[in-house]
């Protein structure tokens, strides 16, 4: 952060009397929003991606693949809870016929990734999905887990406390 010093107007001393904070925010004229810009660098945290660009990359990857497994309100609720461009990028997923196992559905997100292995798949799905509680809520979080088999809940950082088949 940056910030601007203005003199005193009743001292002469070269201390700053009042420090006025830039804005935090920077707006992109490409139409990219702040929501989106917090969820990459959140998502870059996570993952301890080295790049921004990585972490949009695995990001859009996650979020589309997730897309087909959400339905019904739970996924306009998530939809609408995202940043703009997240929310594009699940809502233009269509469902899926088959749900997919946890671990089917991190090959699959290995399947899209260039060099991915099923353990840095897991890592970028984690990574993607572990920021979402905070940004959707809690409570969205678990009517989402409700509607996909076990295992996905590690997934999103929590621990899978459904009872054993």
């Amino acid at each position: 952060m940056s910030v601007t010093t203005v003199p005193s107007a009743t001292t002469r001393s070269t201390a700053p009397a009042t420090v006025i904070p830039t804005p935090s925010h920077i707006t992109h004229p490409t139409g990219d929003d702040n929501g989106w810009t917090r969820l990459i660098d959140a998502v870059r945290e996570s993952g301890q991606y080295t790049t921004r660009l990585e972490a949009e990359s695995v990001t859009r990857i996650v979020l589309s693949a997730l897309g087909g497994h959400v339905i019904s309100d739970e996924r306009v609720d998530l939809a609408r809870a995202l940043p703009e461009e997240a929310a594009r990028v699940v809502a233009s997923q269509i469902p899926v016929t088959r749900r997919l196992t946890a671990a089917e559905f991190v090959d699959s997100v290995a399947a899209r990734i260039e060099g991915a292995t099923p353990a840095t798949a897991r890592w970028d799905v984690s990574s993607v999905l572990s920021v979402l509680p905070p940004l959707v809520g809690d409570e969205l979080v678990t009517r989402i887990l409700a509607q996909l088999p076990a295992g996905y809940a590690l997934l999103f950082g929590r621990a899978d406390l459904s009872p054993a088949s």
